[in-house]
């Protein structure tokens, strides 16, 4: 009814559901504890370095100019440049009207009294000395300079893990060490505040004491942003939105400034930047782009500051983006989805290509968010969530495994418990023992149907009415009134079973058989479209399976001779579909031993079809001609037995026999122990009563084999050769 299967659903909806919320909770735990001792942070970073270097690149930087100090003009003027030399250069830049002029040019032990002379009270110029840091004291700046034009030269730099500067500090408090180099703003933070301050645009610090310039607001670096864990972040830091290093700004020579090569137009109302570039003086910094094959693998200090005005200027005047990232809950959460969805893919799907083929597809689709929110300057997480998703995945596979190893041994310890009593019982009914009579054995039936509908199965069940009989007994649809879950089973099934006999060996044999085969259909009946076990009781030495009940009709009603043969189309789509079911059963090692037409059922809330009333239990009662579907005393049912279950050794691939004897009763419209048989072979002749294709019909002539060596030997190579080129 529908109930129940609302109330399997919502069981199996409640038992995926808790895996899937357990394994992702504890992988998302496993990889934050992995991310606080900073052990992804470095391929994390390497990501992060890597998107940047995919974005496009933007337009040269026009507002710069920086002239550069290389190794050629060291050789021309001699290193330290003298205060004549470093003025003549001021004083010519001076002539052509640049807006600011940043000197990034420091000497320990300053000895240099005359150095910006005649242009260093004008303002203009912003000059640099350094703080002082661990086992390093600090570096004065020029002492004829306002400190007020001062900017410190520091950088950070991620010195525990590459020594790459992906950080700008802007603003920083110098410590009691500081005599000299008392200034908070860093050189580059200086040179964009001072250019934009000449245009009008002052900076101010927001509610939250964030840096604000014009249409740019400059959040300050939080310790966990994007993939840094617990990075220092002392001062005011940003993330760097680099420029490539050959388009960040047009670039002279101190000797082409000197000898006076240059246009005025590349230096009016400019920011001009003097600063080393020679590696002999510095060996300069990494930087993102430091992988290039085409790029020097450091830049020196005055490109990073340079880099740090661009950045400033260009957020404040053009609304260039600063690099943001996603609050710590949000990333997490992120990652948290991920270890959910491998955690899904890997309950739902078992068969290894199709998980294989969906990772690949969610990474590869993770790894474009990440590239197109790099692209709008927003860095998030990549390795944490790809780590969760497999982590996730590799844990549902294994816990899928381990229960379905747990289950098969505890089917296969039934299972050979189960042949033991089969085996027992063929030995039993060889026996000349005298069998129970006609009266007594249905002597409580014939109670129970005559009317005495106040009298409860086990205490509990209500016969409503009698579904079926036969010689194993009945079938009754009945009412669980101990039942209080509306959405479960109140409507179900009772299969009695009588024993063949009474005497106390043939009851204990059969008493073992029905255990053991209760216990499989506990396990079995988990599939859904295979009746749900609810329960099993022995009462009145006669047997009870209490199952769920599926309101539809048998398979017969769709078959000849109640209908004309079937389509093609439709004998692949029932194939396939029982052969599902099939392949559940026969991976936990249960054969069914009795599949025909009226066991399989047309379930009519989802119109699928299921697999009822499976067959080793029935040895324990004899079995009579039940119509066309001719009953034997072993197993299952002429027509749809193969030989070897017939002489009691069934295997898997008998169901497969069955099932394709079905196939050919659907395509003929003829029963099976009609349809003659080869002399020399033993194999159903059938081919010539129907035109259908040679491919569905080599198929069919493997599944029914009269040798079971030839025949399929499991149900995926059906599968599988059924889903090849059939249309």
């Amino acid at each position: 009814m529908k109930k129940n299967l609302i109330a399997r659903s919502k069981r199996d909806l409640h038992n995926f559901w808790s895996v899937i919320l357990a394994t992702s909770m504890g992988v998302t735990g496993v990889i934050w504890g992995v991310s606080e001792m900073k052990w992804l942070q470095s391929m994390e970073l390497g990501i992060y370095d890597r998107m940047l270097r995919l974005r496009h690149r933007e337009p040269i930087d026009r507002r710069l100019l920086l002239v550069t100090i290389t190794e050629e003009d060291i050789k021309r003027e001699k290193w330290p440049l003298s205060d004549q030399t470093v003025n003549q250069l001021l004083k010519k830049l001076a002539s052509y009207q640049p807006r600011v002029v940043g000197l990034n040019i420091y000497r320990p032990q300053q000895k240099y009294k005359d150095l910006g002379n005649n242009v260093a009270g004008s303002g203009q110029v912003i000059a640099t000395c350094l703080l002082s840091n661990i086992g390093r004291s600090e570096v004065p700046p020029p002492g004829n300079i306002p400190i007020d034009n001062i900017g410190f030269d520091d950088v950070v730099s991620d010195n525990q893990v590459d020594q790459v500067i992906r950080r700008g500090l802007l603003f920083a408090e110098p410590t009691e060490k500081d005599e000299k180099c008392q200034t908070e703003f860093s050189f580059g933070t200086l040179l964009a505040i001072t250019y934009l301050d000449r245009q009008g645009i002052g900076y101010t610090f927001g509610q939250n004491q964030e840096l604000q310039i014009g249409k740019a607001v400059f959040h300050r670096l939080d310790k966990n942003a994007g993939g840094y864990q617990h990075v220092d972040t002392n001062g005011y830091q940003i993330l760097l939105n680099y420029r490539h290093p050959q388009d960040l700004a047009q670039q002279v020579t101190l000797t082409q400034v000197l000898k006076g090569k240059i246009k005025p137009s590349w230096i009016k109302d400019r920011l001009v930047i003097i600063g080393v570039t020679a590696n002999s003086v510095h060996p300069g910094y990494y930087t993102t782009y430091s992988s290039l094959s085409d790029q020097s693998p450091r830049l020196s200090r005055m490109m990073i500051h340079a880099q740090v005005a661009s950045q400033i200027i260009s957020a404040a005047l053009d609304g260039r983006a600063v690099i943001n990232y996603w609050s710590d809950w949000l990333e997490w959460l992120w990652i948290w989805s991920y270890a959910v969805i491998g955690a899904i893919l890997t309950r739902k799907w078992h068969h290894p290509i199709p998980i294989t083929i969906a990772l690949i597809m969610v990474i590869g689709f993770s790894l474009a968010i990440v590239t197109i929110l790099s692209w709008q300057a927003i860095w998030i997480p990549f390795i944490r969530p790809v780590l969760c998703l497999i982590i996730s995945s590799i844990v549902v596979i294994s816990y899928t495994n381990y229960q379905v190893q747990k289950q098969n041994q505890i089917i296969l310890d039934q299972v050979q418990k189960q042949q033991q009593a089969i085996e027992e019982m063929s030995l039993l009914w060889e026996q000349k023992t005298q069998l129970p009579t006609h009266v007594d054995q249905f002597d409580f039936v014939d109670a129970v149907t005559s009317g005495d509908t106040d009298l409860l199965l086990a205490g509990r069940y209500q016969i409503m009415r009698n579904l079926a009989s036969g010689g194993f007994g009945r079938t009754y649809l009945v009412e669980d009134t101990q039942n209080q879950n509306k959405d479960q089973h109140h409507t179900c099934v009772i299969k009695q079973l009588m024993p063949a006999r009474r005497d106390d060996k043939f009851l204990q044999v059969a008493r073992r058989l029905f255990n053991t085969e209760a216990e499989i259909l506990a396990i079995v009946g988990q599939h859904p479209q295979i009746p749900q076990l609810l329960g099993y009781f022995e009462d009145r030495q006669e047997f009870y399976l209490v199952q769920e009940y599926i309101v539809g009709h048998t398979l017969s009603q769709e078959l000849p001779p109640v209908t004309g043969a079937k389509s093609q189309s439709f004998v692949i789509a029932m194939l396939l579909e029982i052969l599902e079911i099939l392949s559940f059963i026969h991976q936990h090692h249960v054969i069914h031993r009795d599949i025909k037409p009226s066991n399989i059922m047309r379930r009519h809330q989802d119109n699928r079809l299921c697999l009822i009333d499976f067959g080793a239990v029935k040895l324990i009662q004899p079995q009579i001609n039940p119509g066309t579907e001719s009953a034997t005393v072993s197993i299952g049912t002429r027509g749809y037995s193969p030989p070897e279950q017939l002489a009691g050794h069934p295997r898997l691939s008998s169901d497969i026999y069955a099932l394709g004897m079905i196939g050919i009763q659907a395509i003929t419209g003829n029963f099976p122990q009609e349809l003659p048989l080869d002399p020399q072979t033993g194999n159903v002749v059938w081919r010539d009563l129907v035109n259908v294709s040679d491919h569905l019909a080599d198929i069919l002539d493997k599944m029914v084999c009269y040798n079971f060596g030839d025949r399929y030997f499991s149900t995926t190579s059906v599968i599988e050769d059924l889903s090849r080129n059939l249309f």
